[in-house]
């Protein structure tokens, strides 16, 4: 099929959800995507940050295809070999000791709201304005965007909002019913927003005082995207809890709860659960990606890049007047504009640049951690030309 034919099969039978872009692709290698009629892409997008080791990585792909000839799924009924050893990985490198396996950031949010409600015995959730932590009724509620909330109303009560990085205001919103509060360590979906100076160290302070709960939800930072292999290393923070996906299983949908032991001992059995949750299949895909983040040092890597990239961006910002900002940790970058950028990205992609929009004037950089530096001069050189166009 062609892309056209491809957009209209959609358009007959996928319930419409998303704003798509007219590109249906076919593979990939590294930072580098193809269409069905073979056209060549420089991803700048990683899916959402996804596929930090890149795509079709020949480890990854290997492991998948090794597992899915033994046993791609049983219960949770039974154990495996390769969910322990990847609970075992994933308290190694995180401050955490206890894992409980999700599909996708949402679950795994959904169930760190539990686990805190479960272990205090307490209500209420203190989330950030702008904030983003899923699309079920409990994850979107804790959403700070009412645009992603107002048409599912009613919304499930024992949530609140204070302006993200104002630890005040975290600080008057604490009652005795308080159980939480749920952060980004930077803000994704709500344009790159990076805390001030001090703020997590502050919020994790304030928590122990008050004998409350610290949830990082660590879903969009997490496995190398910010330079650290997790975020709250990078702002030198521990949390209670932390919560993972996308760039866990280097493409492959997997998710966890991260926790320490004091807390994860207050779930206990029925407490929570999930069919396909910690599958053989997903947990050997996450733990080759997670392997090679670590043995190719690509959280280093993307520290060195990040900053590479964000000087060459930020001669753009010299040059065209409605760039405000350049901002960012590692190749999790934001180009704040005074102007929409959809027009930008749509224009991108002609280019053969996959970009992102988000919070509708913040263009979202976060290509994968593999790729190289002369990819990063070629994305640069496509955005220089498209912003040439649009000025």
């Amino acid at each position: 099929m062609n892309t056209q034919e491809i957009i209209d099969l959609d358009k007959k039978f996928v319930m419409q959800t998303y704003g798509r872009q007219p590109l249906a692709l076919s593979h990939g290698k590294g930072a580098e995507v193809w269409d069905v009629e073979g056209n060549s892409y420089l991803d700048c997008f990683a899916g959402i940050a996804v596929n930090n080791v890149g795509h079709a990585h020949p480890k990854v792909a290997l492991s998948i295809c090794h597992q899915a000839q033994r046993l791609i799924h049983c219960s949770n009924v039974y154990y495996t070999q390769e969910q322990v050893e990847l609970a075992q990985l994933l308290t190694k490198i995180s401050p955490h000791d206890r894992v409980f396996f999700a599909n996708s950031g949402a679950e795994a949010n959904e169930g760190a709201i539990k686990l805190a409600r479960k272990y205090t015995g307490k209500g209420e959730i203190i989330a950030t304005e702008n904030s983003f932590h899923g699309r079920t009724l409990a994850t979107v509620t804790a959403t700070g965007q009412d645009k992603y909330k107002e048409p599912f109303k009613p919304l499930p009560a024992g949530f609140k909002h204070v302006p993200y990085g104002d630890i005040q205001a975290i600080s008057q919103t604490i009652t005795e019913d308080t159980a939480a509060v749920i952060l980004e360590p930077i803000q994704g979906e709500g344009g790159i927003i990076i805390p001030p100076q001090g703020y997590l160290r502050d919020v994790k302070n304030l928590c122990q005082h008050h004998d409350i709960l610290l949830i990082l939800d660590e879903v969009q930072t997490g496995f190398g995207r910010t330079g650290e292999m997790f975020a709250s290393q990078l702002f030198e923070v521990e949390p209670d809890i932390t919560t993972v996906a996308k760039a866990m299983g280097g493409g492959y949908p997997i998710g966890a709860i991260l926790a320490n032991e004091r807390i994860a001992s207050a779930f206990t059995p029925g407490d929570h659960g999930s069919t396909f949750g910690g599958n053989p299949l997903g947990c050997a895909a996450a733990k080759a990606a997670i392997e090679v983040i670590l043995d190719d040092n690509l959280a280093y890597q993307s520290r060195v890049l990040g900053d590479y990239f964000k000087k060459k961006l930020e001669s753009l910002k010299s040059k065209y007047g409605f760039i405000k900002e350049v901002r960012g940790r590692g190749l999790m970058i934001g180009l704040e504009m005074t102007i929409s950028c959809d027009e930008i990205v749509s224009e991108a992609l002609k280019e053969g640049l996959l970009i992102n929009c988000t919070a509708g004037n913040v263009l979202r950089l976060a290509p994968p951690l593999v790729i190289s530096q002369g990819e990063l001069d070629k994305a640069v050189e496509i955005l220089d030309r498209v912003l040439g166009k649009i000025s």
